[in-house]
Formats: structure tokens, C-alpha cells, sequence
């Protein structure tokens, strides 16, 4: 029950934040941001308390240390890739166009136009 309550006092905080931002238009946008960030940080606060913020968190560092084993192509590989992506999309772009004109052509006969 008190997961619940927390999660329902951060959703106030961050709301509140919200509604003040667009209330308080008079004020610098610079000081409006500040105060919404900052209460984004309180709300992110008290819902890292609770169970499901943990197993959020939990999640968080989970993928970090995934993506710290990954090995990334290097330049060349990269290079190599996308150019053979480049080509394989004209070589598709004008095979549908040929497709498409011999269809038109089709389309002419049959119509008599």
C-alpha cells in the first residue's frame, strides 16, 4: 500500500510541475524549466523508492551493462553496409518503377487508350 501512495505523491509532484510551468508563463522560461526539472527529479526520486521503481531501475543498469558487451562494427564495416544498402535500394527503386511502367503500358492495351 505505501508503494502505492508513493507512486501516487510522485505523480502529483510531476504533475504539479507541469501545470506550473504552463500557469506561471510570466516568470524567464529558463527559471520555469529549472523548477520542472527539478521537480522531475523529486518525482523520479520518490518513485526509485518504491518496489516496481527498483525493478525499473534494476532494468536500467541491466541493459547499460548489455550494451557495454556489444562490439560495434568498425568504420569500414559501417561504410561497406550502408553503401550496399544504397545500392540494394536504387536496384528495388527501379525494378518497382519498371514494374510499374510495364503496368501502365498493361493498363493502356487493355483500356485502348
Amino acid at each position: 500500500m505505501s508503494d502505492k501512495i508513493k507512486m501516487f505523491i510522485a505523480i502529483v509532484v510531476l504533475m504539479s510541475g507541469m501545470a506550473g510551468f504552463y500557469m506561471l508563463s510570466e516568470y524567464s522560461t529558463l527559471i520555469r524549466t529549472l523548477g520542472l526539472l527539478v521537480l522531475v527529479g523529486v518525482s523520479g526520486a520518490i518513485a526509485l523508492q518504491t518496489e516496481s521503481g527498483q525493478a525499473a531501475w534494476g532494468f536500467v543498469a541491466g541493459a547499460r551493462s548489455e550494451a557495454r558487451k556489444v562490439v560495434w562494427p568498425t568504420r569500414k564495416e559501417t561504410t561497406q553496409t550502408t553503401l550496399m544498402v544504397v545500392v540494394m535500394v536504387v536496384i528495388v527503386g527501379i525494378l518497382l518503377w519498371l514494374l510499374d511502367m510495364g503496368l501502365v503500358w498493361a493498363v493502356r492495351v487493355f483500356t485502348g487508350t
